[in-house]
């Protein structure tokens, strides 16, 4: 049985998507380590042709497969913010993933694979085919949810994602094959005519209903179904949680939409309170939560936005000419450089090789500089304290504790917590920095917010009303 050749041409970009992550697979044994960044480039290739692809077909509809897929203006729209989404995410990888000592090739295969399941879910015309992209989405996300494979919590997030997605999977699996007993069919357009009809009174069906809004709001994360999400996005990698917060759910919404609209719009009053209600409660709580956590997240986000090389280049430039980023820069090098001489000191390596070592980790071109001048008079016989002073960058109250350290023999212990001292300081820095600005960060919300409405929300409603 042959494929026809129109049906391929209409799932085009996923084969590019799967077909680049295969190759990436396979380029990345045999590729040098220090050009592995051409696999990236080759990814972010990929997404720039298939967005070109998806836009050369934006106004028709268009089925493939006997109607188990459909390419309308609706899957287009999803698709094309969920190639923004990949493509910033692989380019914030870049850096990150070298900073964090997991610089796989094959991570780049994960969110392409990831992507290309995501896609058929928008594209799903079928609960079934919807069931395989979400399946194949959820595998790829357990793996890059591990991929510090070293560090307990990232394990940890993988083995909870995997367990709860399996059991949100088989709950949602479960309402298909009800709805299938009671309708004869997985098709939306078929689901649909049937629940307008004899089977609007089959208790079954609303069962099934039930099953299914359960299990896409575990992938939505929507509450009270949102439990495993803490977990998950503290012990995955910082690029990981951005992408499945966002993509993730933006192909999970998209999916669940279009199955409410075209397969149970004939029973919207059965099922429209209860949406209604999950997503006021998921509102609510979600902001009331999110109270109690924005300094800490805000550093995480500085810290991270700094790795990068754009961040770098921002910071190293201005450091010297806005007080507040200098200051900001300040702390974080004496951070970085007191914690990572800590470490060396602990594993017994010589001050002299530890102080270069831990020197050359600071990312602020100005500290490192004054960190290297530093290592020349320790090389002279002079302490460490008495060489940080010299620079007048290091407070007194830091200087004092590391010369605690040096008469007691306890010098990486202290200089950890001088490096718990500096974190404190960048907290409560950025809190000053939240308060003076806040007027102005809530007018810039604003008008972000008030920009999301007009280019993404009204679009999106205009083509929910064609399924509708």
């Amino acid at each position: 049985m042959s494929i026809p050749f129109a049906d391929l041409v209409t799932i085009l970009p996923e084969l590019l998507v799967v077909g680049i992550a295969c190759l990436i697979l396979v380029l990345d044994p045999i590729t040098p380590t220090g050009k592995k960044d051409f696999l990236a480039w080759m990814s972010l290739g990929v997404l720039g042709v298939c967005a070109l692809v998806t836009m050369s077909g934006f106004g028709g509809s268009v089925g493939a497969f006997s109607g188990l897929v459909v390419v309308d203006a609706y899957a287009a729209f999803w698709k094309m913010l969920l190639y923004l989404v990949s493509g910033l995410t692989i380019l914030l990888s870049m850096s990150y993933l070298k900073e964090e000592k997991i610089d796989l090739a094959e991570y780049y295969a994960f969110v392409l694979l990831a992507l290309a399941g995501m896609m058929v879910m928008v594209s799903g015309a079928d609960l079934l085919t919807i069931y395989l992209g979400i399946e194949l989405m959820s595998i790829t996300l357990y793996i890059m949810a591990g991929f510090k494979r070293f560090e307990a919590r990232s394990i940890e997030a993988s083995a909870k994602y995997f367990v709860l997605g399996a059991f949100s999977s088989g709950i949602l699996l479960y309402g298909i094959s009800l709805l299938f007993g009671v309708t004869g069919s997985t098709r939306l357009t078929e689901i649909a005519a049937a629940v307008n009809g004899p089977a609007l009174d089959d208790p079954l069906m609303l069962l099934a209903l039930m099953l299914i809004i359960v299990g896409f709001g575990f992938k939505v994360a929507a509450v009270p179904f949102h439990m495993w999400t803490p977990d998950v996005y503290e012990g995955a990698p910082t690029s990981v949680t951005a992408f499945m917060a966002v993509a993730s759910k933006a192909a999970s919404f998209a999916a669940f939409l279009r199955v409410l609209l075209e397969a149970f719009g004939g029973v919207k009053p059965n099922w429209n309170v209860l949406i209604l209600g999950v997503c006021l409660v998921t509102v609510a709580l979600g902001n009331l939560v999110a109270i109690v956590i924005t300094v800490v997240v805000l550093s995480y986000a500085v810290k991270w936005w700094k790795a990068t090389p754009f961040g770098t280049r921002i910071v190293d430039r201005w450091t010297l000419r806005v007080p507040l980023l200098g200051r900001l820069a300040h702390l974080f090098a004496l951070s970085q450089f007191t914690r990572s001489l800590s470490v060396l000191l602990s594993g017994g390596t010589p001050m002299v090789p530890s102080l270069e070592t831990a020197s050359t980790s600071v990312k602020n071109a100005y500290i490192s500089e004054l960190f290297l001048g530093c290592v020349q008079e320790v090389q002279e016989g002079r302490p460490l304290s008495d060489a940080l002073d010299d620079t007048g960058r290091v407070p007194g109250l830091a200087l004092a504790m590391i010369r605690v350290g040096e008469s007691t023999g306890a010098l990486p212990e202290m200089l950890e917590h001088t490096s718990d001292f500096f974190d404190e300081e960048i907290e409560f820095f950025l809190t000053r920095i939240v308060t003076l600005f806040e007027p102005a960060i809530l007018v810039v919300m604003a008008v972000i917010i008030a920009g999301l409405l007009l280019a993404v929300y009204y679009p999106l409603l205009r083509l929910v009303s064609t399924i509708a």
